[in-house]
């Protein structure tokens, strides 16, 4: 079980694992208000280095995360990891995973997921957070379409994305 920290009543550390490509605020959502529960969130950008066709390589998902949350004072941190999620939460000293779901449809993967995540290691906690009304429509892969057609794509993801974004997407 997750520890807690001295005095703040929230639980120490817990990991928000995705693809992040690229973070959407959606994302967001989830990370500040992961932040209500845990003193801080590692935000882990999974990334297979044989195969991965992301539209922005780790290490400008990572940049674009951590600007994103320069203002949390060390609260959020990003970093990339490949291989197993479940290893990873472990080499970082986590035992919370936190898993966003927007629809019914994410729900049955996700649950596969922890099961698997729960055989590896009986340990390690899962947390499901519900997307906000706001976002429950929003995903990386909807936004990057949506841009790459020449979308408006504003409000959907957060300032330090949005130039990248489009700047990637220009016919």
């Amino acid at each position: 079980m997750a520890t807690q920290s001295e005095g703040t009543g929230r639980a120490a550390l817990a990991v928000y694992a995705g693809s992040f490509d690229p973070i959407t605020n959606g994302h967001v959502d989830i990370i500040e208000r992961s932040l209500q529960v845990f003193d801080t969130v590692i935000v882990a950008v999974a990334f297979n280095p044989h195969k991965d066709t992301a539209m922005f390589p780790a290490e400008e998902r990572v940049a674009m995360i951590d600007e994103t949350f320069r203002h949390c004072g060390g609260r959020v941190r990003a970093e990339s990891f490949s291989g197993l999620l479940i290893n990873y939460v472990q080499r970082v000293g986590a035992s919370v995973i936190i898993r966003g779901l927007r629809a019914v449809a994410d729900f049955e993967y996700e649950f596969q997921m922890t099961m698997m995540n729960r055989h590896l290691a009986s340990t390690i906690e899962t947390i499901f957070m519900m997307a906000g009304e706001a976002h429950f429509y929003t995903s990386s892969r909807l936004v990057k379409e949506v841009a790459t057609l020449g979308g408006d794509i504003e409000g959907l993801v957060p300032e330090p994305v949005l130039g990248r974004l489009r700047q990637k997407t220009q016919r």
